[in-house]
């Protein structure tokens, strides 16, 4: 497994739990929008401790980006990413990621679960091929969306914004469950991108499979 020290460039909360890294970019480091790689960091007792994240930046750009969401209750490898700032380093493992964009369709995320989507989409827009795709996004309350404003001029009208704990004008006061999926979505032939916590996703696949989507149509991180 490749390893690579790098430096935090820039470090700041875009949302009250979500920590924005601006981070270096290795000399030859590739990557597909929907891709990430294992993280650890840099100092004595954390350099074996890694968690998973995905790039939420595009690969062209000079810098890497990550999105992390900080659990401050468990002392675990976000809690000790929650306290780096600009100057500290982090390392960087392979790249790896089963999302990636199979042609236009239906995103459905979670919380953190944006993130690989935002990568796909930016790159989608930057070609001006966003086109027919749509967003659905659940979160427990506003303050949780993480880029709401950048995907909303995205995706404009394709943005659907699902809130399960808060009722706000504007924004849809439920969960995703069935009726919603049947409400919102027609065609069920188009490839699905679902990524979310474990529950999340497995319920997505059930209900989409149930209303007529192929496995093989259902984009997931395995």
């Amino acid at each position: 497994m490749s390893e690579h020290i790098v430096k935090i460039l820039e470090a700041n909360f875009i949302t009250h739990d979500v920590k924005r890294f601006l981070i270096e970019k290795p000399k030859g480091y590739t990557f597909m929008p929907g891709q990430g790689t294992d993280v650890s960091i840099n100092q004595e007792e954390w350099k074996d401790k890694m968690r998973p994240f995905t790039f939420t930046g595009l690969n062209k750009w000079e810098h890497l980006e990550l999105m992390v969401k900080i659990y401050p209750k468990s002392n675990g490898v976000t809690k000790q990413m929650g306290r780096l700032n600009a100057g500290d380093e982090i390392i960087l493992h392979d790249v790896f990621g089963a999302i990636q964009y199979k042609g236009p369709g239906v995103f459905i995320a979670a919380g953190s679960g944006i993130t690989p989507f935002l990568a796909i989409l930016r790159e989608l827009a930057r070609n001006k091929q966003i086109g027919s795709n749509k967003l659905i996004y659940s979160n427990k309350t506003s303050e949780d969306i993480i880029a709401g404003a950048e995907l909303s001029d995205m995706l404009k009208d394709n943005f659907i914004n699902v809130l399960t704990r808060e009722n706000v004008v504007g924004f849809l006061d439920k969960h995703i469950t069935r009726d919603f999926i049947i409400e919102h979505i027609q065609d069920f032939s188009r490839p699905f991108y679902i990524c979310g916590p474990d529950k999340f996703v497995s319920d997505m696949v059930k209900i989409l499979v149930d209303l007529g989507a192929k496995m093989e149509a259902l984009v997931i991180e395995h």
